[in-house]
C-alpha cells in the first residue's frame, strides 16, 4: 500500500466477465473486499460482459483490454501497457491465460505483489505452474488436491494458502415446502468443456430413463463445446426427457425446480455449483475428483462415484430419484454443511489476509488451512 489511509489497489486480472465459477467467485469477493483496506478492480483480457452490471453496479472500476470476445496478441500488448501505466498494489490473475502472462509482464516491469491463483483441476498442468509459480508471491488454491500438487513439485506450502469457495446462504435458499418439486428434474449446471465431460452425463441418463421414466435432464451452461453437448442431447435415445438452456446470471429457478443435482467432471477444483446446490437444499450426483469429496459426504449430503462411469452415476442418480425421504435428509444436510463451513464472509476475511500478507513482505510461517481437506 502508499500509505496507512489509502487503499490498496487490487486488480482481479480475468479473461472475461462471462457467466462461470471462477467469475462469480471473483465478483463476490471484490464486492466485499473492505474498501477502507482494498480498492478491488476487474481487468478483461476480452469483450465478454455476462457480469458486468452487477460489477458496474457496485461502482468497481472495469478495464476491457480488447474489444474482441476471444483473447488475441492485441489483448496482451494492451495488458502490458496497462500494467507500466497503471501499476497495481496488488495483482491476482485468475484462470490459465491472465496467470501465464500477468505474472510474465509483472516479472518483467518489477511488480513482485502477485498473488497466483489455481482454481480448476487442470489449472496447475494448465498454466505450466512447473516453470511459472516462482513468479508470484504467494497462490490461492480453492481445492485440498491443487496445493498437493503445487507443493509436490516444490511450491513451499508456506506460500500456498487453500481457501475454498464461499457461497452467499442467504441468497440461496432452499424453497418452501409447497414449493417443493413435483417432477424428477436432474439438474446440471456446468461449463459445456472438457472437464465436465457431458457425454458421461447423457449417457448416465439413459440408464436413469430405463429406471425412471418421469425423469428429465435438464442441462444449463454455455461453452466451447455448446454445440457438441448439445448434438449429443439431440442423438441421445431419450433425447425427448433432455432439455438445454443457456447460462444465466441467476440459477435459483433451476434449483427450485430440481430434485438432484449432477456434476459428472473429470476434473475440478472446488465447483460453486455444488455448494449453490447445497445452500438450496438439494442433494448431490457427483464423480469423486478435485474437491469434490471434500464437499460432498457419501449417504449424508449425496452420492459419489468414479468418473467416466456412466452406469455408477445413472445408479447414484436413480437411487435418488426413488427415495424422496432420503433426498430430503441430504438436502437438509447439505444446507447445515454450507451454512457451517463454506459461508462467504469466511472466504473474503481469508483473501483479505492473504492479500495484507502479500503486501507487506510478510512471509507466512506456516501452510494456512481454511475448510475441510484444505491442509497443503
Amino acid at each position: 500500500m502508499a500509505d496507512a489511509t489509502t487503499p490498496a489497489r487490487v486488480v482481479f486480472l480475468l479473461q472475461d466477465l462471462a457467466f462461470g465459477g471462477t467469475q462469480r467467485q471473483a465478483l463476490e469477493l471484490g464486492l466485499r473486499l473492505d474498501r477502507t483496506r482494498f480498492a478491488p478492480e476487474f481487468w478483461m483480457l476480452s469483450d465478454v460482459r455476462d457480469f458486468a452490471p452487477r460489477a458496474e453496479a457496485a461502482g468497481i472500476p472495469l478495464t476491457w483490454l480488447s474489444p474482441y470476445p476471444t483473447v488475441g496478441l492485441g489483448s496482451l500488448l494492451a495488458l502490458k501497457r496497462t500494467l507500466k501505466a497503471r501499476r497495481p498494489d496488488l495483482l491476482v490473475p485468475l484462470t490459465a491465460l491472465p496467470n501465464i502472462w500477468g505474472r510474465l509482464f509483472a516479472k518483467a516491469q518489477g511488480l513482485s505483489a502477485v498473488i497466483g491463483t489455481c482454481r480448476g483441476g487442470g489449472a496447475v498442468k494448465r498454466q505450466h505452474e512447473r516453470f511459472l509459480k516462482g513468479l508470484c508471491a504467494h497462490h490461492i488454491v480453492n481445492a485440498a488436491p491443487l496445493a498437493r500438487a503445487l507443493t509436490a513439485m516444490g511450491r513451499p506450502a508456506s506460500k500456498v494458502t487453500c481457501i475454498p469457495n464461499g457461497v452467499d446462504t442467504d441468497h440461496f435458499l432452499p424453497p418452501p415446502d409447497e414449493l417443493r418439486p413435483v417432477r424428477e428434474v436432474v439438474l446440471c449446471l456446468a461449463r459445456y468443456c472438457e472437464d465436465k465431460d457431458h457425454e458421461t452425463l447423457v449417457r448416465s441418463f439413459e440408464y436413469v430413463a430405463a429406471r425412471r421414466p418421469r425423469a428429465e435432464l435438464w442441462l444449463v451452461g454455455d461453452g466451447p463445446l455448446r454445440t457438441r453437448v448439445r448434438t449429443l442431447a439431440t442423438r441421445s435415445p431419450v433425447r425427448g426427457l433432455i432439455r438445454t438452456y443457456p447460462s444465466t446470471p441467476d440459477p435459483r429457478p433451476f434449483f427450485q425446480q430440481a430434485s438432484v443435482v449432477v456434476l459428472s467432471s473429470v476434473r475440478e477444483g472446488l465447483p460453486n455449483v455444488l455448494l449453490e446446490a447445497m445452500a438450496m437444499g438439494l442433494p448431490v450426483a457427483a464423480t469423486a475428483v478435485g474437491g469434490i469429496p471434500d464437499l460432498v459426504v457419501p449417504d449424508a449430503t449425496g452420492l459419489l462415484c468414479p468418473p467416466r462411469n456412466p452406469e455408477a452415476l445413472g445408479e447414484n442418480i436413480a437411487a435418488l430419484l426413488a427415495d424422496e425421504d432420503r433426498r430430503l435428509a441430504m438436502g437438509k444436510n447439505a444446507r447445515t454443511r454450507a451454512e457451517t463451513l463454506y459461508s462467504m464472509e469466511a472466504m473474503v476475511r481469508r483473501h483479505e489476509a492473504v492479500f495484507e500478507q502479500v503486501l507487506s513482505g510478510r512471509p507466512a510461517p506456516e501452510p494456512v488451512s481454511a475448510g475441510p481437506g484444505a491442509d497443503a
